[in-house]
């Protein structure tokens, strides 16, 4: 066992609180929302600790209460709705017992010896309407009620009807203001389709809002291609379209996100878990002597304070400084500017560097590998539970659900896509690791489960063949 410091940080009890994202493998914008949110609410001041988790990218809902310093946790998911994800898929990879509605004071559980107090999501708050009302006036700020309809834009889903609830509200609310000529809710994936938006607005301009939590793939480019827009403002036929941004990256979403946490309790401050600190303290000692950790190294001076940059860049001198809140949109592409949903694949972006404090060492690691120093504290003590592939493929639900009929040559043929490029060891499928960083071995990263880049990859795999 590595010998213990006393921990950097200084208040010995506080709140985590864990802002959840949707993210994506595809496309690094999908996270920025739910990035911002947690820098805005760890601005207020109002939480010891702000982590993000997102469901397709790290660090993911798997690692996410390994990762919280207290043991009073609040689970705040940043979706805009209600239905699939919010009811069963956060609740599950969370480790509750809890699946369906979340009633509107939240729901409190123990798991894992952290009492964790989990949200309604925010696009459910009243206050999002004002927000909606917001993005048009950004993008129109003046328009004829008699002359304007506003569409309302929303993903849609057929795996749960609740999802459309917070669109249609919020539609149906504005209908009755009198703002507009028409207030109707359009959709992706489900009728009434958004392709059919000239249908429900007439001879009207029209102001178009997606009610999305966040850029990405629909709002950047799948809505604008399918409606026809050409930007902000378009001309089609004899009307104007106006395209607004997505509601859930404006800023007063930060006043909903708070009172949804003041709602399902958990003001009480908790104390620190012990396994928590202590893989922290072997950091720290590890680091105290300069420590490379996969393709970051790590450089300690007499100040306290701690250089991280690439390995490839140790001997460079003309690497741009990094603030501690930088790193993680810095690191998440590589050099070509790809995603990096998976920040332990190979391909840590060069020519960067961070200064960092003691206090905001924990913080810059949980920007470039995230969970890490958790996931190998606790292999070194014996403590990591390893997730074999049928357990993984057995809770998957939805379209996932099929890789449980996965052959052993197609879940090798996945991991030699996606493991082959990761300087993680795949535990979870029975290979040997005797030991992790923070014990000397550069290349000593632990991987305890199959992530959800691999799942996709073999539900990749097994797709149906389309007439």
């Amino acid at each position: 066992m590595l010998p213990v410091l006393s921990s950097p940080d200084t208040t010995p009890r506080g709140r985590t609180l864990i802002v959840v994202g949707h993210g994506s493998h595809l496309n690094a914008d999908s996270a920025q929302a739910a990035c911002a949110h947690a820098r805005s609410l760890r601005a207020s001041g109002q939480f010891e600790e702000v982590l993000e988790a997102y469901w397709k990218e790290e660090p993911s809902l798997r690692q996410a209460l390994h990762t919280a310093r207290y043991r009073e946790v609040t689970v705040l998911p940043a979706f805009i709705s209600e239905g699939y994800f919010t009811e069963q898929v956060i609740p599950r990879e969370l480790g509750f017992d809890h699946q369906g509605r979340v009633p509107a004071g939240g729901v409190t559980q123990q798991v894992n010896g952290k009492t964790v107090h989990y949200t309604r999501p925010y696009g459910v708050h009243p206050a999002m309407t004002d927000v909606l009302l917001s993005r048009a006036r950004e993008v129109c700020p003046e328009w004829e009620a008699q002359t304007t309809a506003l569409v309302v834009l929303g993903h849609g889903t057929r795996r749960n009807a609740r999802s459309r609830e917070a669109i249609e509200n919020a539609a149906q609310t504005l209908a009755g203001t009198g703002l507009f000529a028409r207030a109707v809710a359009l959709y992706l994936d489900e009728p009434p389709h958004a392709t059919n938006w000239p249908e429900f607005t007439g001879d009207l301009d029209v102001i178009m809002v997606p009610f999305f939590a966040s850029e990405g793939w629909h709002t950047q480019e799948t809505i604008p291609a399918e409606l026809g827009l050409s930007g902000p403002v378009s001309r089609i036929g004899d009307r104007r379209v106006y395209y607004a941004r997505p509601v859930g990256t404006h800023p007063d979403v930060r006043s909903a996100l708070l009172q949804l946490v003041r709602e399902a309790g958990g003001t009480a401050p908790g104390t620190v878990d012990e396994a928590h600190a202590h893989a922290w303290d072997s950091l720290e000692k590890a680091a105290s002597v300069g420590l490379t950790i996969g393709e970051l190294r790590i450089e300690p001076f007499p100040d306290g304070f701690f250089d991280l940059r690439n390995t490839a860049d140790v001997e460079r001198n003309d690497l741009k400084a990094l603030r501690v809140d930088e790193l993680n949109a810095v690191t998440g592409r590589d050099d070509a500017g790809n995603h990096r949903p998976i920040r332990t694949r190979a391909g840590l972006p060069r020519g960067w560097l961070a200064n960092v404090s003691r206090v905001d060492l924990r913080r810059a690691l949980h920007a470039v590998y995230p969970t890490l120093t958790e996931e190998a504290s606790a292999f070194e003590e014996g403590a990591l539970k390893v997730t074999p592939w049928h357990e993984t493929a057995a809770r998957q639900s939805g379209l996932y659900r099929r890789v449980q009929r996965a052959t052993p040559p197609q879940l090798q043929s996945a991991r030699e896509t996606i493991c082959s490029g990761c300087l993680r060891t795949p535990l979870w499928a029975g290979e040997h690791l005797s030991t992790t960083f923070l014990n000397g071995h550069p290349r000593g990263l632990p991987c305890a489960e199959a992530c959800t880049l691999l799942v996709s990859e073999v539900a990749h795999l097994l797709e149906e063949p389309q007439p």
